[in-house]
């Protein structure tokens, strides 16, 4: 079993984000979900989606992972709309999954966002961090991605290294 599953929510499985996860999945073993390939309805007050795959998805998550890396695009200074949707959902599990929920306390969340160069926002990852501590779970950290002419740049495969080595080491530490 793979503690580390790496969520990845962008609008192009194969795009940017998905070069980055690609490599990380290869490299450290990390199983992937790709929500683009999943259907995942908005969520609303009546619940009426609960036969859409969100409830079998996290609950998959959660019984099988210590440690999740939400990977998402930057889409206009935030994270995806897929990955959003996904974050709303989580809404389901405080009101009526409640049982579910709870097993979020203690596990660990890490961001890796990309876009097309080295120029993120400030507060990008306040929403993930602060989800993280709402549902008592550990927050590792995040790292901010890019491609250069389509490729990985050694900069940025080092900087990546150093992240999943520093979330590894938290991880270790919080089990």
């Amino acid at each position: 079993m793979s503690k580390t599953v790496i969520i990845q929510g962008s609008s192009r499985s194969n795009g940017d984000t998905g070069k980055i996860v690609n490599y990380m999945a290869r490299k450290y073993g990390f199983d992937v979900i790709d929500l683009k390939s999943k259907t995942i309805g908005h969520f609303d007050y009546h619940y009426k989606n609960q036969d859409d795959d969100f409830m079998a998805l996290i609950t998959e998550i959660i019984d099988r992972y210590d440690t999740l890396i939400f990977a998402t695009p930057v889409y206009w200074y935030s994270m995806s709309g897929i990955l959003k949707v996904f974050f709303d959902r989580i809404s389901d599990l405080l009101h009526i999954h409640r049982e579910t929920g709870r097993k979020m306390r203690g596990k660990n969340m890490a961001l890796m966002s990309c876009s097309n160069a080295d120029d993120l926002k400030a507060g990008f990852n306040m929403p993930f961090y602060e989800s993280a501590h709402y549902l008592g779970m550990n927050y590792l950290g995040d790292i901010h991605t890019f491609l250069v002419n389509n490729r990985i740049d050694s900069k940025v495969l080092r900087r990546i290294d150093a992240f999943v080595k520093s979330v590894e080491e938290q991880q270790s530490h919080s089990v």
